[in-house]
C-alpha cells in the first residue's frame, strides 16, 4: 500500500488578540542562604590542620597547677581494690607450716586470698569432672557463719571474733584441702589411699585454723578443743567432695 499524506493547515491567530495568562511555575528557594549581615565561615581543611599542628590545643601547666591531673602519683589499681598480692602470698607461706602459723599477718584479714583459693578448688574439682561451684559457695558461707557462732557462743562476752576475719581464716586454712584436690586428679578417688591422703590434709587444716583462731582472738586457748572440733568438721566436709 502507499503511503498517504495528510495535509495540516497551518493554525494563525489573529493579531489582535493577546495571548492567555498562563500560571508562572515558581522555583524554590533553598533552605539558607549566606547573607551579608550574617558572618559566614568557610571550612578550610588545610587551614585547620595547619593551625592544630602549630601547637597543642591545652597549654595550661602539667605538673604544677591545683587542677591538672598527675598519674604519677595514683596508686596501683590493685591497692584501690584492696588487693595485695605480697600480703596474700605471706599469708599463704605461713599456712604451708602448720607447726608456725604466723598469726600476725593475719590480724588484717582480707577476702582476696580465699576466694582465689576458692576459685582453684573449684576449678580442680571441675578437671575431675564435678560442677560443685554452687556447693563450694554454700558451703563456704555456712562453715563460716558455724564457726563465727560458735566461737562466740563457747567465748561468751570475750569473744572478739568477727565474721569478717572468721572467713578469711577458714579461707586461707583451705590451702591443704586445694593441694589435696590437685593431687586426687592422679589418685583413684573412693579408695583406702585417698581417704588416708584426705585425712592429712584435713588435719593440716585443722591445725592452721585452730591456731590462727586462738591467737587472733581472747580468751580462745580455754576453748581450743572444741575449736579444734568445729574446724575438723569443716574440713572433713570439703574433703568429702574431693574424696567422693
Amino acid at each position: 500500500m502507499a503511503n498517504k499524506e495528510f495535509k495540516i493547515p497551518p493554525v494563525s491567530f489573529p493579531a489582535g488578540i493577546p495571548a492567555p495568562n498562563l500560571p508562572q511555575r515558581r522555583v524554590p528557594n533553598p533552605p539558607f542562604q549566606p547573607n551579608s549581615s550574617i558572618p559566614f565561615m568557610s571550612f578550610d581543611i588545610g587551614s585547620a590542620a595547619a593551625s592544630t599542628s602549630s601547637g597543642p590545643i591545652y597549654t595550661g601547666p602539667i605538673g604544677g597547677g591545683g587542677g591538672s591531673a598527675n598519674f604519677e602519683d595514683e596508686e596501683p589499681l590493685l591497692d584501690e581494690l584492696g588487693i595485695h598480692p605480697d600480703q596474700i602470698w605471706s599469708k599463704i607461706r605461713s599456712v604451708l607450716n602448720p607447726f608456725r602459723v604466723n598469726h600476725t599477718i593475719h590480724k588484717d584479714s582480707d577476702l582476696s586470698g580465699p576466694i582465689l583459693l576458692y576459685m582453684s578448688f573449684c576449678l580442680f574439682q571441675l578437671l575431675a569432672g564435678k560442677i560443685q561451684f554452687g556447693v563450694i559457695l554454700g558451703w563456704i558461707v555456712v562453715s563460716s557463719i558455724f564457726l563465727y557462732v560458735v566461737f562466740n557462743m563457747l567465748a561468751g562476752r570475750t569473744g572478739n571474733l568477727d565474721l569478717h576475719t572468721c572467713t578469711s581464716v577458714v579461707g586461707y586454712c583451705m590451702l591443704p584441702v586445694v593441694i589435696f584436690s590437685a593431687l586426687s586428679l592422679f589418685v583413684p578417688q573412693g579408695g583406702v589411699v585417698a581417704v588416708a591422703i584426705a585425712a592429712v590434709f584435713v588435719l593440716w587444716s585443722t591445725r592452721a585454723s585452730t591456731g590462727l583462731i586462738v591467737s587472733l582472738t581472747d580468751g580462745g586457748d580455754e576453748h581450743r578443743g572444741l575449736v579444734a572440733y568445729a574446724c575438723f568438721l569443716i574440713y572433713s566436709l570439703f574433703s568429702l567432695l574431693v574424696v567422693f
